[in-house]
C-alpha cells in the first residue's frame, strides 16, 4: 500500500510539472530575407501579426541559420552544425541520403518528455521512408517533403506534380497551381493539432516549416494582387496571416501564456530570382553564401506573461541552439553521450538575462568553414560569393582574411584586418579548433541502398524541350565539341566511382582555356575544364558542396585521366598526377545534359569559363569505375 501511495504521488508530481512546462511552436520560413517583414524594416510587405509578435515579444537580431535548406533544417533539429551530421548541402527527391534516423532530434527529446509532436510543412531531410518525420520523433506529418521546385513529371498525367504527404503515404499529387492551397492547408492542420492537444490537456511541440517563400511563388487566390510588392509580397502577407491564425487559436484556447512561439527562417532570400526573391535589408549577401544576408535571419520569440513585450537583443544565437533550449524549457536534459554544437539560450531568449551564453558562431557552407564570429568581430576565412545564382563576385570578397566589426558596420564593407592582427589570429585559432573537432567527431547521413520515388514518375523535373541526342549509349568515337547528350545516355554513376578520359591539343603559344566536358548543374554534377593554362576537375556534391582539384601548366598536348573514387580525387596528365582526399561520391545521377565543350543553363562550377576548350579534342570518354 505504501509503495502504491508513493507511486501515485510520483505520478501526480510528474503531471503537475508537465502542466507547468510550455507548449512549443516553431515556425520556420523558407528563403525569407532579413528585410522582408515589418519588425525588420520592410515598408512594402504588410505583416501586422508579426509586428504584433515583436511588440508583445522579443526580437532577436543576431540569430543565424545555414546558407541552404537541408543543412539549415539538420542544424535546427539536431543541435549540430550541418557538416557534423553529414548534411552539408541539399537533398533531392529519391536520393540515397537523408538525416540519419539514429540522430536524436528535438522531436525525439520532447516525445520522451511526454509531448505530442507534429511536423506540418516542408521537411527536406530525405524523402525515403527511413528519413521521414515519423521516423525522426514526430507523431505525425503533413506536407511536401522537399522544396516546391523539385516536382517531377508524373507518368499518369505528364504534368509536374508535388507529393502532399500524410505521415508516410502520398495523400495527393499537387500540380503547380495546387500549391496555392498549401499555406492555408498547413495552417488548418496546425490549428487542428493545437486544438486536439489543448483539449486533451497535453503539452505539444508543433514544427511548422512553411513551403513559402521558396520559388516558384504560389500565394492563395485570396492574397494574389493584394500587396505592394508583387507576388512575393502576396505570399509574405499570407504567411503573416498564418502566423495570426496560430496566435488567435492559442488565445481562444487560453493557452497563450503557456506557449512559446518562435518565428525564424532557414536562410536568406534568393536574391538572384529578382522580384520573386526577398531582400536582405541592411545586410550584404543572400541565400547560399555566408555573408550576413545569407544566414542572419529575422527571428521573434513570443510568450505572453513570460517574455517582456517590446524587448530586443543583438546577442548571438542560432538554429543549433533551438534543441538544447527547447529541451531545457520542457524540463529535460540533452544526452551527454551525443555531441552537439548548440547552447541552451533559454534564459536569454525569454529575457531573464541580457547576455546570450553563446559567444561564437561558425559559418559553414557545405563542409567548408567560411567564417567565424566572436562578439562583434567576424573573420571571413575564404573568398565569398554574394549568393546562389549570382555569378559576379565583388572584388573585395575575392580573398579571405577579411575582418569586420558587425556592431559598427552590419553591411560587411570595411576590412579591419590590418588594424587588428591580434583579433585575426585569435579567430583563426578558433576556426582551426572547430574544424578539427568536427573532422574528428562527425557522423554520417542516413543511407538507403535502393531509393524509390514517392510516386510513378519519369524521373525528370520537366520534359526536355530539345533532346539534341537520343537517350541511347553515347558513341564516344563520334562525340565532338558542341554536342549535347541527355543524361540517360550515360550509365548511372550515383554512388559509383567514375573516370573521364580525353586528349586535348592546344595551339602552340596559347594558354588552355575553356570547357572540355560538363555533366549536371548547380545541384550535382562534374566538369573538366581549363582556365588560364591550368586544368581543373570539379565535382559538385550539393548546391554548396564543391570539391575541385587543379593541375598546373599541363602543356600543349594533354592526355588526361580524371577520376573520382570514394577515397581519392585525381587528375593525371601523361605520367604526372595530382590527387586529393575525396569528399564522397555523387549521391544521385545528374539530371542535366552531358555537354561537350560547353555547360548550359546552371553551370556545375560558376568559376569555369563559358566557352569551349580552345583546342582539338579526341579520345573523350566517361566510364564507370576508376582507371
Amino acid at each position: 500500500m505504501k509503495q502504491l501511495l508513493i507511486s501515485l504521488l510520483s505520478l501526480f508530481a510528474f503531471s503537475l510539472s508537465a502542466k507547468e512546462t510550455p507548449n512549443l511552436v516553431l515556425i520556420f520560413i523558407d528563403d525569407m530575407g532579413y528585410g522582408d517583414i515589418g519588425p525588420y524594416g520592410s515598408k512594402l510587405n504588410r505583416t501586422p501579426n508579426l509586428d504584433r509578435m515583436a511588440r508583445e515579444g522579443r526580437k532577436l537580431t543576431s540569430f543565424y541559420a545555414a546558407p541552404v535548406c537541408s543543412a539549415s533544417r539538420a542544424q535546427l533539429l539536431t543541435g549540430c552544425y550541418a557538416p557534423r551530421v553529414g548534411v552539408p548541402g541539399v537533398f533531392f527527391p529519391a536520393g540515397r541520403n537523408g538525416l540519419n534516423p539514429k540522430e536524436h532530434t528535438i522531436a525525439n527529446y520532447l516525445k520522451e518528455l511526454g509531448y505530442a509532436t507534429m511536423c506540418v510543412g516542408k521537411w527536406h531531410l530525405g524523402d525515403q521512408r527511413e528519413f521521414l518525420p515519423t521516423r525522426q520523433g514526430f507523431d505525425g506529418y503533413f506536407g511536401i517533403p522537399y522544396s516546391n521546385d523539385m516536382g517531377r513529371t508524373a507518368t499518369a498525367t505528364g504534368k509536374r506534380v508535388h507529393p502532399l504527404m500524410r505521415d508516410e503515404k502520398v495523400a495527393e499529387l499537387l500540380e503547380d497551381e495546387g500549391q496555392r492551397r498549401v499555406t492555408r492547408e498547413y495552417t488548418e492542420e496546425a490549428v487542428k493539432f493545437i486544438e486536439t492537444n489543448a483539449k486533451a490537456d497535453k503539452n505539444f511541440f508543433l514544427y511548422l516549416p512553411h513551403t513559402a517563400m521558396h520559388v516558384p511563388l504560389f500565394p492563395h487566390p485570396d492574397f494574389v494582387g493584394k500587396s505592394k510588392n508583387g507576388t512575393y509580397g502576396d505570399w509574405v502577407e499570407e504567411v503573416d496571416w498564418s502566423v495570426g491564425q496560430i496566435l488567435k487559436t492559442l488565445e481562444e484556447l487560453k493557452i497563450e501564456k503557456n506557449t512559446l512561439v518562435l518565428f525564424t527562417s532557414d536562410n536568406g532570400p534568393w536574391a538572384s530570382k529578382g522580384k520573386a526573391g526577398g531582400v536582405s535589408g541592411p545586410l550584404r549577401g543572400s541565400k547560399g553564401c555566408t555573408l550576413e544576408g545569407g544566414v542572419r535571419e529575422p527571428t521573434i520569440a513570443w510568450w505572453p506573461g513570460t517574455i517582456a513585450p517590446g524587448t530586443e537583443s543583438a546577442g548571438i544565437a542560432g538554429t543549433t541552439d533551438v534543441l538544447p533550449t527547447f529541451v531545457s524549457l520542457a524540463g529535460g536534459k540533452v544526452k551527454e553521450d551525443i555531441r552537439i554544437d548548440g547552447v541552451d539560450v533559454s534564459k536569454w531568449m525569454i529575457g531573464k538575462t541580457e547576455t546570450s551564453p553563446r559567444k561564437t558562431w561558425h559559418y559553414f557552407r557545405g563542409s567548408q568553414l567560411k567564417a567565424v564570429r566572436q562578439g562583434p568581430w567576424k573573420l571571413a576565412l575564404t573568398g565569398q560569393s554574394l549568393g546562389m545564382g549570382i555569378r559576379q563576385r565583388d572584388a573585395d570578397l575575392a580573398k579571405g582574411g577579411r575582418l569586420y566589426n558587425l556592431e559598427k558596420e552590419i553591411g560587411e564593407k570595411t576590412n579591419l584586418a590590418k588594424e587588428n592582427p591580434a583579433i585575426v589570429e585569435k579567430l583563426e585559432k578558433i576556426a582551426v579548433q572547430i574544424a578539427e573537432d568536427i573532422a574528428a567527431n562527425k557522423r554520417p547521413a542516413g543511407t538507403v541502398q535502393n531509393p524509390v520515388t514517392l510516386y510513378p514518375s519519369t524521373g525528370r523535373k520537366r520534359p526536355s524541350k530539345k533532346p539534341t541526342k537520343p537517350a541511347k549509349p553515347i558513341n564516344w568515337n563520334k562525340a565532338k565539341l558542341g554536342d549535347t547528350f541527355t543524361s540517360a545516355s550515360l550509365p548511372d554513376i550515383a554512388g559509383k566511382a567514375f573516370t573521364i578520359q580525353a586528349t586535348v591539343e592546344i595551339e602552340p603559344g596559347k594558354k588552355a582555356n575553356g570547357i572540355i566536358l560538363a555533366h549536371g548543374g548547380s545541384a550535382v554534377g562534374y566538369a573538366l575544364y581549363a582556365k588560364d593554362g591550368n586544368l581543373f576537375f570539379s565535382v559538385r556534391l550539393g548546391q554548396n558542396a564543391v570539391q575541385k582539384i587543379a593541375f598546373g601548366s599541363p602543356g600543349e598536348k594533354m592526355e588526361i585521366t580524371a577520376s573520382l573514387t570514394k577515397e581519392k580525387f585525381s587528375i593525371q596528365v601523361g605520367k604526372k598526377s595530382v590527387e586529393a582526399k575525396s569528399h564522397g561520391l555523387l549521391n544521385r545521377h545528374p539530371q542535366e545534359d552531358i555537354c561537350i565543350g560547353h555547360d548550359d543553363k546552371n553551370p556545375v562550377d560558376s568559376e569555369a569559363p563559358k566557352g569551349r576548350i580552345n583546342g582539338k579534342l579526341s579520345g573523350l570518354k566517361v566510364s564507370v569505375g576508376a582507371k
